[in-house]
């Protein structure tokens, strides 16, 4: 077994998972351990572990050309040159995955039937090492060129799963208030992004059990865990005026099997930061 991967590998690897996502776009079932099984001949004798590695490497190039990826394969960095030009190579073809990839992001999403146990929802962020997972750091207008799309950016944008991550998040709220005791803090609990417009720099009013306010952002994606997300001007600066009061909901997974981490304090602080746009006027 060579230590560095030969190209028709990267090749194998990149077309296997593209294939696994492709139905998982679809919602239909496969094994990866059945895939991995069909793999290993187009192989030089890899072991398990680093098939399972190098799936994880093409989740990271993936997220960083702001594509859906496998949410079972959590993005791993430090991955050849070779792999993120095969990736890149292979979407910039007319690619199956990319009408389906832009059915996904840009489909209706109508509210979630709340879980039994709404509190069941949160769990642990990412690890630090992960938050804000960088996007493209060279060559991004190139390869923006090739792909054609930025599907994050897209899902982004898409109100209908906003608003339905908004609303879910007020009932999260709502049952965290009922289950410290404050009954009547939660019958308080506004979903201001609906009451009062999108530009106050966050979309849920709830409350510490102390009466304080709690100021919470939504951002909402159909995808995995370390699915960057996109901050406004308004946003990080209100997080950065009531840092002490601010939270950020992550809510992800969201058609299959939502799931939420929150985030507390200043944004700049709390993720790492990626300019994307300027406001640019004639010099």
């Amino acid at each position: 077994m060579s230590e560095d991967w030969t190209g028709s590998e990267v090749e194998a690897i990149v077309d296997d998972y593209l294939t696994m996502l492709s139905l998982e776009l679809q919602d239909r079932p496969y094994s990866k351990t059945e895939h991995r099984r069909r793999l290993k001949p187009l192989l030089d004798n890899r072991t398990d572990a680093s098939i399972e590695r190098k799936h994880q490497n093409v989740s990271a190039v993936l997220i960083e050309i702001g594509f859906p990826y496998i949410a079972g394969y959590k993005p791993l960095r430090n991955y050849q040159k070779m792999l993120f030009e095969a990736v890149t190579d292979r979407l910039a073809q007319n690619h199956p995955l990319k009408p389906l990839a832009e059915q996904e992001v840009t489909k209706h999403a109508d509210a979630l039937k709340p879980p039994p146990n709404l509190l069941s929802l949160l769990v642990e962020p990412p690890l630090s090492s992960d938050k804000g997972m960088a996007r493209a750091p060279a060559g991004e207008y190139a390869v923006r060129a090739k792909i054609g799309v930025d599907y994050l950016a897209l899902e982004a944008r898409n109100r209908s799963l906003g608003q339905a991550g908004e609303q879910l998040a007020a009932e999260f709220e709502i049952a965290r208030l009922r289950q410290l005791g404050k009954p009547k803090l939660a019958e308080r609990v506004e979903l201001v992004s609906a009451t009062r417009g999108d530009g106050l720099g966050f979309d849920v009013l709830s409350f510490e059990p102390s009466g304080r306010d709690r100021f919470i952002e939504v951002k909402t994606t159909a995808f995995g865990k370390e699915t960057p997300f996109y901050l406004t001007r308004n946003e990080l600066r209100f997080s950065i005026d009531h840092k002490t009061e601010f939270h950020l909901y992550r809510l992800f997974q969201f058609r299959r099997d939502p799931r939420l981490f929150a985030l507390n304090g200043r944004l700049d602080q709390t993720c790492l930061l990626d300019p994307t746009q300027y406001l640019a006027r004639t010099a």
